[in-house]
């Protein structure tokens, strides 16, 4: 018997999720973290972190998010040096952050929201003229698994499509960007930008007023990298200037959104709550006990975070 898998978050895990991974993880031996002291384990799964958790935990190995984002648990004091951090990439929940980039930038071309205005107001007002242009251009910022999964998409549905990443990447159809250099061309030439990026000390608050007056006017934002990657405020001001004209975000930095925050009533402004992929607990359980036993092997994890670099 191993030295157990705990799983560490609260009320932030549904209990729909902690029977999900108890079925996989059983004979592993997992059970739910409480404070009543100090006890062996050798993995953590994290969902959110409690304030010296991975302190009581003694022959820890492994510490896994339960979803693709992890800089809550590189975040944590108590994460002991040496212990391999890993994030969870399940083909479905990648598959449905791609999906869900598709349908808001589809939105966009055809004018969803406009229709939407006028169905409420009974106005029967058709566009007779198609815009002129062609598609509009797509920049993806972050091209890891759901930036590269939506470029494929949006390149076969004919839209011009940019992406921006650390290092440059070569996809077919695409245009790659890298670098402060690139970043300033690609944002010149997007009208819909994405965001898809890790959170980390470099990407936090990328979205932000000098990233907005660089993209031309009329620009769409999407944001289903992390709620820290958007200064709220200057979003705010770009959209009530007129230079961004809608933004659709599934992450925000405080969540559940507060219900007096200014982005719920705002008319441009599209929100989803965290839900842009979602993966069943058994499809986690099982990736992370793959993991595990790679790490028990002396093989190479998959989808390991690298602490330096912050994913």
């Amino acid at each position: 018997m191993s030295g157990g898998i705990c799983l560490i978050g609260g009320t932030a895990v549904p209990e729909a999720w902690r029977a999900g991974f108890a079925a996989v993880l059983r004979e592993e031996g997992f059970f739910t973290w409480n404070a009543d002291g100090a006890r062996d384990a050798e993995c953590a799964i994290v969902a959110r972190p409690q304030p010296g958790a991975l302190a009581t935990l003694r022959g820890l190995r492994l510490v896994s998010s339960v979803g693709m984002g992890a800089d809550h648990i590189l975040a944590d004091p108590d994460l002991p040096a040496g212990v391999a951090v890993m994030r969870v990439v399940t083909q479905e929940m990648v598959a449905q952050v791609a999906e869900y980039i598709v349908l808001a930038v589809l939105r966009v071309e055809r004018d969803s929201d406009r229709f939407d205005h006028l169905q409420r107001d009974a106005r029967w007002e058709r566009r007779l003229v198609a815009r002129p242009g062609g598609r509009r251009r797509v920049g993806l910022l972050g091209l890891g698994a759901v930036g590269a999964g939506a470029a494929r998409h949006l390149v076969a549905l004919g839209f011009p499509v940019s992406g921006w990443s650390r290092t440059a990447r070569g996809l077919s159809g695409v245009t790659a960007h890298a670098g402060e250099e690139g970043l300033a061309r690609m944002l010149a030439e997007t009208d819909i930008l994405v965001c898809a990026l890790p959170r980390t000390r470099a990407t936090e608050g990328i979205l932000d007023r000098h990233c907005f007056a660089r993209l031309p006017p009329g620009a769409h934002v999407v944001n289903v990298g992390r709620g820290e990657h958007l200064v709220e405020a200057d979003l705010l001001a770009a959209l009530d200037a007129g230079h961004v004209s809608g933004a659709t975000l599934d992450v925000f930095r405080s969540e559940p959104l507060p219900p007096g925050h200014p982005f719920w009533r705002h008319p441009a402004i599209r929100i989803t709550p965290h839900s842009a992929g979602l993966s069943t607990p058994e499809a986690s359980a099982r990736r992370i006990l793959e993991n595990l036993n790679r790490l028990r092997g002396g093989e190479p994890l998959l989808d390991a975070v690298e602490r330096g670099r912050g994913y």
